[in-house]
């Protein structure tokens, strides 16, 4: 007689989220994504080591260290439309391992007068990241200090650096059944595994109307309250924002929820807390609610064109003349994954919110 197989043993946070299922009826995608990114003791962000070849993912900061060097050298450009104020707070949203802010850092050693202006902020909620940063950032020349969130960074001038950050943010999931718009939920079916659900109506006031049965469309709230935030530091001191993130220009319909795990694609109802969950940035969106509350905006602009016209590849050449055969392949490899078509060029694309009334920081103003 043939043994029955042996049943997966579950994830603990597994466990806890069907639990919470059984008392409380399905739970949104956005629960569900905070939840497994987050969770205070259980939570992705909170006990893994997610970056790097180690981890499940890999970022630009860690493809080449142009990329952080470029962004240091628009914050210098951003500072200077700003006035060059004495003191101004540079800060990063999700700074991963810190490799972005090192190697801003790197590039800044060239400007001493900005050097001596700025205080590093990095909010960062996730302890593993946080111990990751301060290694990385030990040699800073400048003070650097950690948030849990952009309200506690301190007021006056500010510079933010948000890259890979938004597409992490929860979502929600509608999604259209015989023309009512429904919440998209997760609930536990007969087999005991994760399944989606609709769930209650929504609200259809701002909703589109031209849209198939079974359509689904995405919304970030937390989008709505980062807007905020920024449009309220905005009114009182000057303010530059910077977002690279991948998505859509323009909204769309579909589902774009995924998670990644050991650097390759998984169920996301699959092993919930062990695996990155993340889905497409609405570009679209992101600029109206900006827009809405009186920031001005430039963009989005592909990563290529944005890393090209900052002067991604004199960087690169400089780089190369006393680069080894190896560090010639990592070079060329690199920079070649940022900004071809194919990989991250056109997929991910840069956008700045700024306080209305500064110049267009470079290349927007170019274009």
């Amino acid at each position: 007689m043939n043994a029955q197989p042996k049943p997966r043993e579950e994830v603990p946070l597994a466990v806890r989220l069907k639990a919470r299922i059984a008392r409380e009826g399905p739970i949104s995608v956005a629960d569900y994504m905070e939840a497994c990114l987050t969770d205070p003791e259980l939570g992705y962000y909170v006990t893994r080591h997610p970056i790097g070849a180690q981890g499940d993912f890999i970022t630009a900061p860690e493809i080449s260290q142009i990329f952080g060097e470029l962004l240091g050298l628009w914050a210098v450009a951003v500072w200077q439309s700003m006035g060059m104020p004495r003191s101004v707070t540079i800060a990063e949203l999700g700074p991963g391992r810190g490799t972005l802010m090192a190697d801003a850092l790197r590039a800044w050693r060239s400007t001493p007068h900005f050097l001596e202006a700025i205080t590093v902020a990095l909010v960062e909620t996730s302890p593993v990241l946080r111990d990751m940063q301060q290694v990385a950032l030990r040699a800073s020349p400048v003070p650097v200090q950690w948030f849990d969130k952009l309200e506690d960074v301190p007021h006056g001038p500010l510079i933010i650096f948000a890259n890979e950050f938004l597409d992490a943010l929860p979502i929600r999931q509608l999604v259209l059944r015989g023309g009512t718009w429904r919440e998209r939920c997760i609930t536990v079916n007969r087999d005991g595994a994760f399944a989606f659900t609709d769930g209650g109506r929504v609200q259809t006031d701002k909703l589109p109307v031209d849209a198939k049965n079974g359509a689904i469309l995405e919304v970030r709230p937390a989008i709505e309250r980062l807007m905020d935030v920024l449009a309220t530091r905005a009114a009182v001191a000057a303010l530059g924002s910077l977002f690279i993130d991948y998505g859509h220009e323009a909204t769309s319909f579909g589902d774009t929820l995924q998670a990644v795990r050991g650097h390759r694609y998984t169920n996301p109802l699959h092993m919930p807390g062990e695996a990155d969950l993340t889905a497409h940035v609405d570009f679209a969106a992101l600029r109206s609610a900006a827009e809405l509350r009186g920031l001005k905006v430039h963009g989005p602009l592909p990563q290529r064109d944005f890393l090209l016209k900052l002067g991604l590849e004199a960087r690169r050449d400089r780089l190369l003349t006393h680069a080894t055969p190896v560090q010639r392949n990592s070079i060329l490899s690199g920079t070649a994954r940022l900004t071809e078509h194919r990989q991250m060029g056109t997929l991910f694309k840069a956008l700045t919110m700024m306080t209305d009334g500064l110049a267009p920081p470079p290349p927007f103003g170019d274009i």
